[in-house]
């Protein structure tokens, strides 16, 4: 058993589907089962938000308008890639736009995340009742199924946590049998549902993690999240041309990564997969010949230089009112509110009366944590800084990339530095 996990990217043209099929050919028919899983197509996520904004302002009408341009969209990819499947297709794909339709006709009397989940959701069901279609009139035989009959959840709607055993045996008596009929099932990431039947979403990087279940699950013999890039780079390409792509890397080592604030894989997708030692490759979905990274539970020796660079930093300066010691008592208060705010520090350093706080410039969370900490501390705030992290750091890239800036914080350890820079 393997699972293909296929993002946004991956689905968001008709030649990419095309391609798609041709990755998922080399698997059919071969005695080796693949569970699929496919997010919504290109920015169908960012326009149903658009849909869920409109409806809970009040605005049906503009809800519906723009909801029609996504049944539009759909319809016309269905329409370029299907011949005699196409009919079968477009039913199932009415089905969907009913569920949404139907709650927008009425008007919100619950909270904003409630009805995100309701609709963001569909943008899954779409494209996976799409995909599935061609590849069967591809002579890719497969079972597409909901996801929302096998991922129990609780109803912290757009961050829900998952049932486990629910979902477990959910998975052994409604997903193994499928693979009775073809080798392939096709599913959905991101979403699941409550024990009342109403949809939910799965948080950040929910399909990458709905892959992770189900490899756990179903002790699968790897994952593979299938990208636009080559593998997991030791540095943003956009911003570093000569990134280069990373061939091995530890379970350990793509956490620290992620929390650090690289674009790799959330630690909530490494979990499942960590816990029965389950490979996890990253390859490219345009080059699918290319080798890409494999993330597994060997320690890997002599890594590049990893380097994430974020920009749009907030640095808050903490003086304690009467000149005492930030000892326990105030920094124990200084937590509590990074947790009230749900805020998270990038960078801290103590002195004997001081703290300063680096965080992400996002102004509203910056202001409730600055009139809090008044109560306690005396607040300055600079923003526009960069904040670098270098992980298995050389000091002449560090010279290099700190060159004629200003630091105002550094950190460092025997893998890893950070500097705040103006």
């Amino acid at each position: 058993m393997k699972i293909f996990k296929f993002g946004g990217a991956s689905v968001n043209s008709v030649e990419r589907i095309q391609r798609l099929a041709e990755i998922l050919r080399g698997t059919a028919g071969s005695a080796e089962n693949v569970l699929v899983v496919i997010s919504a197509m290109g920015k169908t996520t960012n326009a149903l938000e658009k849909v869920v904004e409109a409806f809970y302002a009040g605005h049906r009408d503009e809800a519906l308008r723009l909801f029609e341009q996504v049944k539009q969209s759909h319809l016309t990819t269905a329409k370029y890639l299907l011949v005699k499947n196409y009919l079968d297709a477009e039913a199932h794909l009415r089905d969907h736009f009913t569920e949404v339709e139907w709650l927008l006709h009425d008007k919100p009397v619950r909270e904003f995340d409630y009805y995100y989940d309701q609709v963001v959701c569909i943008g899954e069901l779409l494209s996976t009742c799409i995909i599935s279609a061609y590849l069967a009139e591809m002579g890719i035989g497969n079972q597409w199924i909901d996801v929302r009959d096998i991922f129990r959840t609780d109803n912290n709607f757009r961050d829900a946590a998952i049932d486990w055993a629910y979902t477990a045996e959910q998975t052994r008596r409604q997903v193994l049998p499928l693979f009775d009929t073809d080798n392939m099932v096709i599913t959905q990431g991101f979403i699941g549902a409550t024990a009342e039947n109403e949809s939910t979403t799965l948080g950040r990087e929910g399909s990458d993690y709905s892959a992770a279940v189900f490899a756990n699950l179903l002790d699968a013999e790897s994952q593979t999240i299938w990208k636009d890039v080559e593998g997991v780079m030791n540095a943003d390409p956009k911003l570093f041309p000569d990134a280069r792509v990373i061939s091995e890397l530890s379970y350990d080592e793509v956490i620290e990564m992620a929390y650090y604030g690289a674009q790799v894989i959330h630690p909530k997708t490494i979990k499942p997969l960590q816990n029965k030692g389950i490979p996890l490759y990253v390859k490219c979905f345009l080059d699918s010949s290319l080798p890409g990274t494999v993330i597994f539970s060997k320690s890997v020796k002599g890594l590049p230089p990893i380097i994430v660079l974020k920009r749009d930093q907030a640095l808050v300066y903490l003086h304690s009112k009467d000149f005492s010691f930030v000892g326990e008592e105030l920094t124990g208060k200084l937590y509590h509110l990074f947790s009230e705010i749900r805020i998270k520090p990038n960078l801290m350093q103590s002195g004997a009366v001081t703290i300063q706080v680096c965080l992400d410039d996002r102004a509203e969370k910056i202001e409730k944590l600055a009139l809090s900490a008044a109560e306690y501390f005396d607040v300055q705030i600079e923003k526009g800084l960069t904040l670098l992290t270098i992980r298995h750091y050389q000091e002449e890239i560090l010279r290099k990339m700190t060159e004629g800036r200003q630091m105002l914080l550094r950190q460092q350890g025997p893998e890893t530095v950070q500097v705040l820079m103006r």
